[in-house]
């Protein structure tokens, strides 16, 4: 059972660790137990929206995670559900719809691919070096590396591609008339490759974080009723003897949030102070949806935000308690770059018990 459709079962289904909206089944980021990570954003594109319920792109990228044990894996797993499937439904809690097609990123420890779809119809490009980012709009343009089987002869019907010269998914399917949102995307997309640039060559995790936390760029949003909800880092070695390490904030705004390092071992030491309350009556699930609304913060969100409130009224007390969670969030990276260096071997119980510690840490600080 997705967001809103019911899809044929998985004979097995890997281990996943996800960041989602708590309202809905899907994910908008998160990894599996064999180091696949996927993250969604999204796009308004040429093919019309679908209001008819089918499947969320955050749904997808669980489906993915859930069904690829590698990248290409899950951007099979994805394609063919958005090809029988489609894709549609507000992809927010709330009574008017919300409704936008999707763009992902894949990667695990040996390939990272970019995929943009348009309704039923998608573009993949294969990432063989250097960086990529993403920002709610198409950016897969001549560098096709698998398509659609009727891509292109849907484009010609449509009559936004002749069929002469090469062809670019962005161009092609892109709106003329972009909504201001998009036109806003294309200033943090660039921003967002410059970012990249700047530290090529030696990006690490702490780069990621700080890129994430930029406000200037607009990657880390704070405005407009909109703020930068859950963010992850992940760190995918190309060796298999040492583990994929992943840092979630489980917290909004990441530039005062702590990123968490989460690793997958057996007998992980479940938290549920990170997860989100579930309700009898849902209104996400009761038709018409979304009429009444329920508090779906977790413990830790809450703290958190009360921390937030308290720090915007006390400048003194605002900037300890920021410090503290910036010595907090160093503690957990070096402990992870030893461990990624092979400096040391923490017991298997350490790590099981790793996330579910970090967040009791912050938690008391909150207190």
């Amino acid at each position: 059972q997705c967001t809103y459709l019911e899809i044929e079962q998985a004979e097995r289904t890997h281990a996943v660790v996800l960041s989602r909206p708590a309202w809905l089944w899907g994910a908008e980021m998160g990894a599996n137990e064999h180091g696949v990570c996927v993250g969604n954003e999204g796009v308004w594109t040429r093919e019309p929206l679908g209001e008819d319920e089918a499947l969320l792109g955050m749904d997808l990228v669980r489906l993915g995670l859930e069904r690829g044990s590698s990248a290409r894996e899950a951007l099979e797993v994805i394609t063919a559900l958005l090809e029988r499937y489609g894709q549609g439904g507000s992809c927010k809690e709330e009574p008017v719809p919300f409704v936008y097609h999707n763009t992902f990123l894949l990667a695990d420890r040996a390939e990272a691919w970019v995929l943009e779809t348009a309704g039923r119809y998608w573009a993949a490009q294969r990432i063989r070096e250097g960086s990529r980012n993403i920002s709610n709009q198409l950016s897969i343009g001549r560098e096709i590396t698998a398509e659609h089987a009727g891509l292109r002869q849907r484009a010609r019907s449509q009559g936004w591609w002749s069929g002469d010269g090469e062809f670019s998914f962005a161009e092609v399917f892109s709106l003329t008339h972009q909504p201001a949102r998009m036109e806003a995307a294309k200033a943090r997309y660039r921003a967002g490759k410059e970012l990249l640039r700047q530290h090529a060559g030696h990006i690490t995790a702490e780069t990621f974080m700080a890129i994430l936390r930029d406000k200037a760029s607009g990657i880390c949003v704070d405005s407009e009723g909109f703020r930068t909800a859950g963010s992850m880092v992940s760190v995918l070695p190309r060796d298999p003897a040492l583990p994929c390490v992943h840092f979630f904030t489980a917290t909004p705004d990441p530039s005062r949030s702590v990123f968490k390092p989460f690793v997958f071992v057996a007998g992980l030491k479940p938290v549920p102070q990170v997860r989100s309350p579930t309700f009898h009556d849902d209104p996400a699930k009761k038709i018409p949806r979304f009429q009444s609304t329920v508090d779906r913060r977790h413990e830790l969100y809450r703290r958190h935000q009360a921390a937030l409130e308290l720090m915007e009224r006390d400048q003194e007390r605002g900037q300890k308690l920021l410090q503290i969670l910036c010595d907090l969030e160093k503690q957990g990276l070096e402990g992870m770059n030893a461990l990624l260096g092979g400096t040391v071997a923490p017991r298997p119980e350490e790590l099981a018990d790793l996330f579910f510690d970090c967040v009791e840490a912050e938690m008391k600080f909150y207190t």
